[in-house]
């Protein structure tokens, strides 16, 4: 029993080996502004990710396209012997939640005020390298 779960534990081990994760905590950005960038990402090659990022004009591409380097390169923290060109690296999933909301108020008519809410999200991307 015990010499199956250490085989176990070690293949677990071997397929983390080829997974990077990168997360970013308190974007002052929208999580709805930030789903819409992180949408045309999820499930592409990792250049052509990095390639959609710097292209666009949103202003949640340029947090995202920092984030995907940090994922790539603790991808090549963890794979020390390996190249980036020759292994297919893939953005496996990226995950956009809501952060922290700074409650504001503002001035409406007739002495009445408005809650204004301004939100912040937490993003997670995990970069997958395909055997």
């Amino acid at each position: 029993m015990g010499a199956r779960k250490r085989l176990r534990a070690e293949q677990l081990k071997e397929n983390k080996q080829f997974v990077a994760i990168a997360r970013l905590n308190d974007s002052p950005i929208a999580p709805r502004k930030m789903r819409l960038v992180a949408d045309l990402v999820r499930g592409v090659e990792v250049n052509k990710a990095l390639n959609i990022l710097q292209h666009n004009a949103k202003s949640a591409a340029l947090p995202l396209s920092k984030l995907l380097r940090s994922a790539i390169a603790n991808w090549e923290q963890k794979n020390e012997g390996k190249n980036i060109e020759d292994e297919k690296l893939v953005v496996k999933s990226i995950e956009v939640g809501g952060g922290a909301m700074l409650k504001r108020i503002q001035a409406a008519p007739q002495g009445r005020a408005h809650r204004v809410r301004k939100r912040s999200n937490h993003v997670t991307i995990i970069v997958d390298g395909a055997k």
